[in-house]
């Protein structure tokens, strides 16, 4: 049954490749220039890049469907922005500049000698023009005035006034809260007044109802003055905008621009020497070459189709060309592995094809487990991991109908020369070398008994020196200890992973972006988010006792959870509406409602229409948000109190919201969706290895190295400051398609094996496929290793996990799978038990002992045995 499966799968697939490498090696000509074609009729989609590009943040880096992204429009919907501005009530995070002004040393903020700086500085913001509108013109205004700085309005804007102002924190005297704008504080003991601070921060609200270019211009006229001006006298300056992320994202893919031509240097020289040979005609130099061209010309294609079709270019995609590059060059020491192996006298077209026949089904099998874990990664609700996955998954498609077309065109004709003894560079006929020698005259030697080329070097490493030294017994012992340790470090490291993308990531190193962010952790992390608790049941009774008294339970369970300031009131509408009125039934209630409103300064807080509350809010101070996992609890902390509020004996429907919410649902669905695209794409990679590998159990030791490899990226990455989020997924489904392409091959060449021992069969599965998997191994890591030096977190973690996965994947191949398949007696292909029934052939030349077991073995193996 087996047989028949896989006899019904790759031997025609065989066939169809053995055909095509026949017609490819009969019109070379025609496939280069068809593919050359392509790429030329497909390239000029590049010119819609800029009009493709998606990098806003909220698209591309947070859920889809997220939660608060329903929430805020519910908000919206119930409380539009009213002519008033309020910080506290904003539904999105405004269009804004702050500074965040701290003492040169450290020192104490609150001084005469620092708050004359802090007012001239004010004065400079507000001096700054956008054509011929000034700040007065731009600002966000309530009650007719520019929104101000609570700490300024204190002393009056006079410097002297510091000393002698006795400031409350975090709420002054007038119920002004002061949490978000003095830092890093020290109070008088057992008192709340302030007695020294290290940090101001500043906010310069715009009107966003005004001209957006008007707006923007205004912005970019405040960095300019913050970035060319001198330090000031006593005070240090850090400087922001709410356009500075974006800012920030959209210079970072040009960063790593430069690194293409770098990559691709690394990649010709890397092919080019592990490809060559002393001999002037074997080497395979312009075919190394040709080879990376021909992934440059899938980058080019694809790319260009996708931007033709309008697919969006997210910043993650310029990651993808140093990927396809390793990729594609992988599948190109395959096919020149298998080239070397056949007849060197034989026509080229029939060369050719045996090279498809036998190179053909593995990298189909590679390209199928890479695409599929790729389009798998469409499942993900990151807009900028689709991006990722769309673009390299059809890069990779392209790339492997290049390798079977172009590439193999330029094999062809590379086979011409050899076939004419001519030199590889000047393409002159030399002298034949005799023996297994060459040089820069004379060329062309091949092993007499076996007419193909010699071995290369690495590859008599494997099978003479490190094959029988991976299988002694100690050496054994010795490799499972190491994996022991290996799994543990790897699941201590699981524990520690954390959650999430910290938005100052998303700038580049050594950015304003990121001094701005960091003294905002040092000084201002003490009080997060002043959370929006919004009531939106239509039906739910204000006026009604037990219905209030219900409401005052659940926002005293908010204030109960750690992440709130018990210490801080809820800022609530109806608690004071009821200390200053009487409100025993609803009429009573609604009568003076509208009046209250409009006097006290809550009318933003109801929804008051048509003598119905059809919604009304409130809002929760948070404390000590300090790390991502502190955001992700409060999330789901203020979530789930919600949730029980409206389980109540008398139910209070309410959801919960801030702006910096849209951010934080990742968490809500980062472990999750990771986990369901690993168990979808293992799936997945499962049916494919038992669809290459005749025994089931070796397929469940494929399925076993993919865990091992995820287990081990996973851990390795947290080790490495790397945290799980929308860019660290795409590598994690990498990760499925690339421990497949090592462990699948070794498992199938070490069951596929004629030999009799399973000390024998791990030797010959690692002396067909060692040197190919570490040729892999070292192109892949060298398409992505100038991303190490990119300026850019997002640039840098690829590479990290990138390096894990390709360095534990190769690693399981060319070791842990070995030596754990010698363990396993029962993973031998069942032909053996009928080999030994055989009789003996009567000729026993080589070739048709070949044949006689050929009938005895699933099929050819997919590596060039």
């Amino acid at each position: 049954m087996a047989k028949c499966k896989t006899d019904c799968i790759e031997r025609p697939l065989s066939l169809v490749f053995e055909k095509l490498g026949r017609v490819v090696g009969r019109h070379p000509c025609v496939f280069i220039l068809l593919v050359l074609c392509v790429a030329a009729a497909l390239g000029p989609g590049f010119i819609f890049l800029h009009d493709r590009k998606a990098n806003d943040i909220e698209d591309q880096f947070t859920p889809v469907n997220g939660p608060a992204k329903w929430e805020r429009a519910f908000v919206v919907e119930h409380f539009p922005q009213s002519e008033e501005f309020s910080q506290l009530r904003l539904a999105s995070d405004g269009t804004y500049a702050s500074l965040i002004i701290t003492g040169l040393q450290g020192e104490n903020i609150l001084t005469k000698a620092a708050f004359n700086d802090i007012i001239e500085l004010d004065r400079q913001v507000k001096s700054i023009t956008s054509g011929n509108k000034t700040f007065e013109n731009l600002c966000a205004k309530t009650k007719g005035r520019c929104m101000s700085n609570a700490i300024l309005d204190i002393i009056n804007y006079n410097a002297t006034e510091i000393v002698s102002s006795n400031i409350k924190y975090p709420m002054n005297n007038n119920r002004t809260f002061l949490g978000t704008t003095i830092g890093g504080v020290e109070l008088k003991p057992n008192s709340s007044e302030l007695t020294s601070a290290k940090a101001v921060r500043l906010f310069y609200f715009l009107d966003e109802k005004k001209e957006e270019k008007m707006m923007k211009n205004w912005l970019d006229a405040f960095l300019k003055l913050f970035s060319t001006s001198t330090e000031q006298k006593t005070v240090h300056v850090s400087y922001f905008t709410s356009k500075s992320r974006q800012n920030e994202l959209e210079t970072n893919s040009d960063s790593v621009i430069p690194l293409f031509s770098v990559t691709y240097f690394l990649a010709i020289s890397i092919s080019i020497v592990s490809c060559l040979r002393l001999d002037c005609v074997r080497t395979k130099v312009w075919v190394a070459t040709f080879g990376v061209v021909s992934a440059g010309l899938a980058v080019v294609a694809s790319f260009g189709l996708l931007l033709y079709c309008g697919m969006p270019f997210a910043m993650t995609v310029a990651t993808a060309p140093f990927l396809i590059l390793g990729v594609g060059v992988d599948d190109m020491f395959i096919m020149i592995s298998c080239w070397q192996k056949t007849e060197v006298h034989k026509d080229v077209e029939l060369r050719l094809a045996e090279t498809y026949k036998e190179a053909g089904v593995s990298i189909t099998i590679t390209m199928l487990t890479d695409v599929l874990a790729f389009y798998i990664g469409l499942l993900t609700p990151f807009r900028s991991v689709q991006s990722f996955c769309m673009y390299t998954s059809t890069a990779l498609l392209f790339c492997y109908i290049f390798n079977i077309t172009f590439f193999g065109a330029c094999l062809a004709l590379n086979g011409q020369r050899e076939k004419g003894n001519r030199h590889w560079l000047t393409c002159m006929k030399v002298p034949e070398a005799s023996g297994n020698g060459g040089g820069c005259c004379v060329g062309g030697a091949y092993d007499k008994n076996t007419d193909k080329e010699f071995e290369m070097p690495m590859d008599s490493f494997f099978k003479n020196y490190y094959g029988p030294f991976l299988t002694r017994v100690w050496v054994k012992a010795l490799v499972c200890l190491i994996y022991a340790g290996y799994l543990a470090v790897s699941i201590y490291g699981c524990f520690q992973l954390q959650e999430g993308l910290d938005l100052k990531n998303l700038a580049a190193d050594g950015s304003y972006v990121g001094s701005y962010y960091h003294k905002e952790d040092e000084f201002f992390s003490a009080f997060g988010p002043n959370v929006m608790v919004v009531i939106k049941d239509e039906d739910f009774q204000y006026w009604n006792p037990t219905a209030r008294k219900s409401l005052d339970l659940c926002l005293e369970n908010f204030l109960n959870l750690t992440v709130a300031d018990s210490g801080i009131p809820p800022y609530s509408w109806l608690s004071a509406y009821i200390e200053n009125n009487e409100v025993n039934n609803e009429t009573q209630f609604k009568s003076n409602l509208t009046s209250f409103l409009s006097q006290s300064g809550f009318n933003q807080d109801v929804n008051f229409t048509n003598n119905q509350i059809h919604a009304s809010r409130m809002f929760i101070q948070t404390v000590n948000i300090l790390t991502a996992i502190d955001e992700k609890n409060m999330l789901n902390a203020f979530r789930e109190t919600a949730e029980t509020c409206g389980k109540l004996q008398t139910p209070v429907d309410l959801i919960v919201y801030h702006p910096a919410f849209i951010y934080f649902d990742q968490y809500a669905v980062i472990i999750t969706n990771t986990i369901q695209n690993i168990v979808v794409a293992t799936c997945v990679m499962l049916v494919i290895s038992l669809l290459l590998i005749p025994n089931p159990l070796c397929s469940v030791w494929v399925t076993f190295a993919i865990a091992s490899v995820i287990v081990g990226v996973t851990g390795f990455m947290a080790l490495w400051d790397v945290s799980l989020d929308s860019v660290s997924m795409i590598n994690l489904v990498i990760c499925i398609g690339f421990s497949v392409d090592f462990s699948a091959h070794i498992s199938y060449a070490f069951v596929s094996s004629e030999k009799s021992s399973a000390n024998e069969k791990a030797m010959d599965a690692i002396t067909k496929l060692g040197y190919p998997i570490v040729q892999g191994a070292v192109s892949t890591i060298a398409g992505v290793v100038v991303l190490s030096a990119a300026e850019s977190y997002i640039f840098r973690t690829f590479f990290k996990i990138m390096f894990l996965v390709i360095l534990f994947g190769a690693v399981h191949g060319i070791t842990f799978i070995p030596v754990f398949l010698t363990f396993l007696s029962t993973c031998r292909n069942s032909h053996e038990k009928n080999k030994q029934n055989l009789p003996e052939p009567r000729n026993t030349s080589k070739r048709q002992i070949q044949a006689a077991v050929f009938q005895n073995v699933w099929c050819t193996d997919p590596d060039c045995p």
